[in-house]
């Protein structure tokens, strides 16, 4: 169907329809722009709810990244932030293939619109002023045959009329002739103008604005067919990122197929246990019996034998200990107060090793950058016009006082280690270790002077030990017999203890125990309840009452 046939008197309504179709353009391109615009707004949202919930650095969170579903949780994350990238792909594209486009569009669209119906409205000008020009001369020649009519009646009066002169007569024929002859001229132009505003309005009826109809006509259906272009490559924008999103979604269910319980059951193990072994039996206790709290001599020599009877068997193991760690103690006191003391044993070397770790990655960082200067010095050998060599050797020199440093660091921890992991193996504290030495002269003869809680409650001054008389590090296969150690106070458990390994002893909260040797930086207090049961608690688990003067507590380091 065309348009030019078949609305050729259907201006007016065309034109109403063409400003329809373009209003509708703007109509679609703000909806485009405003999908386009949810698609931002929800990619940053996405964004931020994935920045949210990263782990932060240094935080509890990252550490926990040792889990299985923190780690799947996290791949999660990135995912999900991949995902909003691909939202903000379709925006991009929505923006550049449909609102530009459309946009451009619009203002050609408009512009071509703006020509037809221009064109039109001259046409529709000019057969208007052609009408115009007939209907004068119609009504011209209709008046000037008016006018002959009266002039030829007016002669045929007076020429019937005998009482008017012959010249009245003369002047009222030739009257009537001049008005005949006018209105032949008027129908002449009027029958010639005719034919002339035929032509035109059948060239305009059938030429003009056939053509012009047309075009517009092509102008809409050209519009229709934009508009469906613009409608699919909506939806393909969506299609072009689904492979994109797919991957994504991929990617977060395979995170959540990585997720391994018993991994993430291992981990808790590795991060919480102590190293200390489970508690023992509850003995029991008779309270029918009082307790003795004043030791005899006798009841304290028997003490001292079924004491000398229960750590023979550890000597061996103790003097193994000693003749590997003693010198490393006694060169290095220091080491026996770093970091992490207060964690139990397996917590602890977990820690240290983790330290020596970094200390090494330092390391090799520096040593990298060291021996990447020291090329960059040689080529400065080879070519002076490059670099002066010597610019070089102070950061050389700075990087080498570095190394030296961070190696030191790592002989600190390394040292540190060490007894950690040895306490671990044979299950004796540091402490107990060099005690044994110190009260063991070389010959393994005993050099302490005896005391008991008998003797601190008889003088609330008790006498310091002796200091070992000689240093040299030569042991003996046997150790002497070990006497009981002086009290130096009290302490008051602060909270329930099991110590069921080598060396430790168990406590309940609120009981009242004797120190008889103070903390040396290790987190360890060894302490006695009667002449039979003593060994270490923790520092933090108890509260320590010295007295004023007891100098018992021998200075080991």
């Amino acid at each position: 169907m065309s348009w030019g046939s078949e609305l050729w008197d259907q201006f007016d309504n065309l034109e109403k329809h063409t400003q329809w179709g373009i209003e509708f353009v703007e109509k679609y391109t703000k909806f485009v722009k405003e999908r386009s615009e949810i698609e931002i707004n929800y990619a940053k949202q996405i964004r931020n709810l994935s920045k949210k919930y990263q782990p932060k650095k240094n935080s509890r969170e990252e550490e926990e990244s040792k889990y299985t579903f923190c780690r799947a949780f996290l791949t999660t994350l990135n995912e999900l932030n991949d995902y909003a990238g691909q939202h903000e792909v379709i925006a991009e594209n929505l923006t550049a293939q449909i609102i530009s486009e459309l946009s451009r569009y619009l203002q050609e669209l408009k512009s071509e619109r703006k020509s037809h119906f221009h064109d039109g409205r001259k046409a529709q000008q000019h057969i208007e002023s052609s009408w115009k020009q007939l209907e004068s001369c119609k009504r011209r020649f209709e008046r000037d045959c008016k006018e002959a009519d009266r002039a030829q009646q007016y002669f045929e009066k007076m020429d019937a009329d005998i009482n008017v002169t012959k010249a009245d007569v003369e002047k009222a024929r030739q009257q009537a002739q001049m008005r005949h002859q006018m209105a032949a001229d008027s129908k002449g132009d009027y029958s010639s103008y005719l034919q002339k505003f035929n032509q035109e309005q059948n060239e305009h009826y059938y030429t003009i604005i056939p053509n012009i109809f047309q075009k517009l006509q092509d102008m809409e259906e050209k519009r229709i067919e934009r508009l469906g272009v613009c409608m699919k490559t909506f939806a393909d924008v969506d299609r072009q990122v689904l492979p994109i999103v797919g991957k994504c979604l991929d990617g977060m269910t395979k995170a959540s197929e990585s997720i391994e319980p018993k991994s993430d059951s291992k981990q808790v193990v590795e991060a919480y246990k102590s190293g200390f072994e489970p508690p023992g039996d509850v003995e029991f206790e008779d309270y029918g019996q009082a307790m003795k709290r004043t030791a005899s001599e006798s009841s304290l020599s028997n003490s001292r034998e079924v004491k000398e009877k229960s750590t023979s068997k550890s000597k061996g193991k103790l003097f193994s200990l000693i003749s590997s760690l003693f010198w490393l103690f006694l060169l290095s006191p220091p080491l026996l107060c770093q970091d992490f003391s207060h964690l139990p044993p397996e917590q602890r070397r977990k820690k240290l090793q983790g330290k020596i770790d970094e200390l090494n990655k330092d390391i090799q960082k520096e040593m990298d950058q060291r021996d990447a200067l020291t090329k960059m010095k040689d080529v400065y050998v080879k070519n002076p016009q490059m670099g002066d060599p010597a610019s070089v050797d102070p950061r050389l020199s700075e990087i080498g006082q570095n190394i030296e440093k961070l190696q030191f660091e790592v002989q600190k921890f390394e040292v540190s280690l060490m007894p950690v992991c040895a306490l671990m193996s044979v299950s004796v504290s540091v402490g107990d270790a060099i005690l044994v030495y110190w009260r063991h002269s070389p010959d393994g003869s005993y050099t302490e002077e005896q005391n008991s809680e008998t003797q601190v409650k008889a003088n609330p001054n008790p006498t310091p030990p002796t200091n070992p008389t000689s240093t040299t590090p030569e042991f003996d296969d046997e150790f002497d017999d070990e006497e009981t150690l002086p009290t130096i106070g009290t302490c008051k458990a602060l909270y329930p203890f099991e110590g069921h390994n080598e060396g430790t002893i168990s406590v309940v909260e609120g009981e009242l125990l004797y120190v008889i040797e103070e903390d040396k930086g290790d987190g360890w207090t060894r302490v006695r309840r009667n002449e039979d049961e003593e060994g270490y608690v923790p520092t933090s688990y108890i509260e320590v009452f010295l007295e004023t003067n007891a100098k018992g507590a021998m200075t080991y380091i």
